[in-house]
């Protein structure tokens, strides 16, 4: 039976609002003084804003034991290629270092050209691969409901990179629409889902897979040109003068791009790299792979090995120690403080402003899609205390030379454990223990799994 006070609480057994209900909760809402001088607050100012800590203000110092010196800030703009920004970055560090260049920002629009000419082909073959499919099955609709994007993740930047090669910004600039891909991005989509029911409408006419292929490329020579338009024309060889720090000429060579990136990086991306990820939702210490997940049709899917915190820490200290940056990704939208440069837990505090709380721990914001990665950046610092336990990091960003560390931001060790998800490690860092779960067979996952 109901106790007395429950059954005053009773709930309208349809679960809708009932006027019983919204009479309870007009009278939740005090209206006092206190929630009166909030809301004449909250309604004319941002909530972040309201709830910054002014307290933590100012309290990360930009000193850090292992640092690994780069030059010059880059700026995805208006566009969701963090992910090329941070991998040409992590290169750009080594290879000026390594052939002491005064200062070098690679062509982030020539490898997006090819990016979304690849994913246009990865969308296309997928349509004839699941022709067969009924159109309400679950790959298919997901297929339909995501054709294209601009975001990506290092298994990308492995396929990119070592398929075409890089070449200097001078090369092959940034146009309107490479800093800006809403509109690319959306036309494309339409372009793609209209031809991804043609596939499908000729495959069930009896269209032999031969007659689907050659239909695909020419749908992909209209794609090829929609890129050309607005991004420019990739060059197949080029000239450039190569100087020293100091300014002094070294060399003037004509290179395809293939051949730069074998005589400036060489690094072997695909073979020579791990990813791990903290996701203390799943099994830590198995290797997964999510579906569909790339940006080559004949790439590597998004495979990962999932570990603690604790364990990605260790590798991340022995890379920066030996002058390595990594790829990294974060969730970025939660308690980082643009103007300032900072991530800390205690930048805002909205328990306060709303007298409630937020209490999800990182799995359960996993789970409930609460939170995923959002953001790459590239990890390229890390301040240890005494017992060499790391207390923050710092980040170089693609956001432009912002906030109180000239585009780059200052976290704190524990913001770092509930917002880090990926990290790419060279494997020379790995331990030989961690390095072996690579052998295990993968545990699959599908496209729309929640950290996608």
């Amino acid at each position: 039976m109901l106790s007395v006070a429950a059954a005053a609480m009773a709930v309208n057994p349809n679960g809708g609002i009932d006027d019983a209900m919204l009479g309870r909760l007009r009278t939740s809402y005090k209206n006092d003084a206190n929630d009166k001088a909030i809301s004449n607050a909250l309604k004319s100012n941002d909530i972040n804003q309201l709830a910054a800590n002014v307290e933590a203000k100012n309290q990360l110092d930009d000193n850090f034991t292992y640092r690994v010196k780069s030059k010059g800030i880059t700026n995805q703009k208006s566009s969701g290629r963090c992910w090329l920004f941070t991998g040409l970055n992590v290169l750009r560090s080594q290879i000026m270092d390594e052939h002491d260049l005064p200062q070098i920002e690679f062509s982030q629009s020539y490898n997006f050209f090819y990016d979304q000419l690849e994913k246009s082909n990865l969308f296309l073959q997928a349509m004839i691969d699941t022709a067969k499919l009924p159109e309400d099955n679950e790959t298919v609709q997901w297929l339909f409901a995501h054709p294209i994007q601009d975001g990506g993740q290092f298994t990308g930047i492995a396929d990119n990179l070592m398929k075409y090669g890089i070449v200097p910004k001078s090369v092959m600039g940034e146009t309107f629409t490479s800093s800006s891909t809403t509109n690319l991005r959306r036309l494309l989509s339409r372009r793609l889902r209209e031809d991804g029911l043609r596939l499908r409408e000729m495959a069930a006419k009896g269209a032999k897979e031969k007659t689907l292929m050659a239909e695909k490329e020419k749908m992909l020579q209209g794609v090829y040109r929609m890129l050309a338009l607005t991004l420019g024309v990739p060059p197949t060889e080029f000239t450039w003068t190569r100087k020293d720090s100091k300014g002094n000429v070294i060399s003037t060579k004509t290179y395809t791009p293939q051949e730069f990136y074998k005589e400036f990086a060489g690094n072997d991306l695909k073979n020579d790299y791990v990813m791990f990820m903290n996701d203390p939702s799943r099994e830590y210490y198995k290797v997964y792979e999510i579906d569909y997940d790339r940006h080559n049709y004949d790439g590597e899917n998004w495979k990962y090995i999932n570990l603690p915190m604790e364990e990605i820490k260790k590798m991340a200290i022995e890379s920066l120690k030996n002058g390595q940056m990594m790829y990294s990704s974060w969730d970025s939208g939660k308690f980082l403080n643009r103007a300032d440069g900072t991530a800390s837990l205690e930048n805002y505090d909205y328990d306060s402003l709303f007298g409630t709380t937020f209490g999800m721990n990182k799995g359960e914001r996993i789970r409930t899609k609460d939170s995923a990665s959002t953001h790459a950046m590239t990890l390229c610092a890390v301040d240890l205390d005494a017992n060499g336990q790391p207390v923050k990091w710092m980040v170089e960003n693609s956001w432009g030379p912002t906030g109180n560390y000239n585009g780059h931001v200052v976290m704190t060790d524990d913001w770092v454990n509930e917002y880090l998800f990926r990290l790419v490690v060279n494997k020379k860092f790995v331990p030989a223990d961690i390095l072996k779960l690579k052998d295990q067979k993968p545990i699959a996952l599908p496209a729309w799994d929640p950290l996608f």
